[in-house]
């Protein structure tokens, strides 16, 4: 691990981003360009302490999990994470499979869709970005363990997962879950991520168990989803689901049609639940 390069490396990333190019509001007038190295450490979802030391050349060597993040964080590119990735001392991801690292230009866009819910998810199901109102519709994952980061694993295997979902819906979720797997097992037959995750729910889930001996097959599209939320109630969303398939990553927009309740209530959540998402939550490492 070369610590002095990589922390050059992080400082110089942190420099040439704008808060307005990670979603951030400007704030108070900054007497340095860039990102405070508090953005960066709650983009990433890691604590300020532990970033810091990395750019003054002390900190430990950084988890893959984390380097991922780092380039989310300050926008790399594939080029600018292989490189992230050799200053650690750790083999870049393998280019060709699924990858945890989101293109700048798909988290661009992810930045500038202030007004309404999105994500950045695997194939698999593993939330991989939210903008602020997705983590005010759902919660911050970023701040949960990795392995509690795949929304399919946390539906069948923690019940609190469906708090957000009307009892009705639970089987529609279900059925959409277990054979949206089944298709990505099935285009990636070589690839031991959908394979693993397969046999995890078979043996810890009877409900996904008997979906999946249903062998029913279809790919994730745009569909309506229902959620009640704490703060403003049932929201009834328009989810449209946009592919890359380099990456087999997927971007997930939530909409409600203007003149509709569930448009005032998101709406509501836009200023109630973005007031709610405090730093403290969003930076934990």
């Amino acid at each position: 691990m070369n610590r002095a390069e990589l922390a050059d490396f992080l400082r110089r990333g942190r420099a040439r981003l704008d808060p307005s190019d990670v979603g951030l509001a400007p704030g108070a007038r900054r007497r340095t360009p860039g990102l405070r190295r508090e953005e960066v450490a709650q983009l990433a979802g890691m604590s300020v302490d532990y970033y810091t030391r990395l750019e003054q050349s002390r900190g430990p060597r950084p988890s893959r999990q984390m380097l991922t993040a780092l380039a989310r964080a300050l926008r790399l590119t594939d080029d600018e994470l292989d490189h992230l990735f050799h200053l650690a001392g750790e083999e870049p991801p393998r280019r060709g499979s699924t990858s945890a690292h989101v293109r700048p230009g798909l988290l661009l866009v992810l930045d500038r869709l202030h007004d309404t819910p999105a994500m950045v998810m695997s194939d698999c199901g593993d939330v991989l970005a939210q903008n602020a109102m997705s983590r005010a519709l759902s919660g911050d994952v970023s701040a949960r363990p990795p392995r509690e980061r795949n929304l399919v694993r946390r539906f069948f295997l923690d019940p609190a997962a469906r708090d957000l979902i009307p009892p009705e819906d639970f089987p529609a979720h279900a059925r959409a879950h277990a054979a949206n797997l089944r298709a990505v097992a099935a285009a990636r037959p070589d690839d031991p991520e959908p394979a693993a995750l397969v046999a995890e729910l078979r043996a810890g889930s009877e409900e996904f168990a008997r979906l999946w001996d249903d062998h029913e097959v279809a790919v994730r599209r745009a569909s309506t989803k229902r959620f009640q939320h704490p703060l403003v109630g049932l929201l009834e969303l328009d989810c449209e689901v946009l592919l890359s398939d380099e990456h087999h990553q997927l971007l997930i927009i939530h909409t409600a049609r203007p003149g509709t309740e569930s448009y005032e209530r998101l709406q509501l959540l836009r200023v109630v639940g973005l007031q709610d998402l405090t730093p403290s939550e969003s930076s934990r490492g």
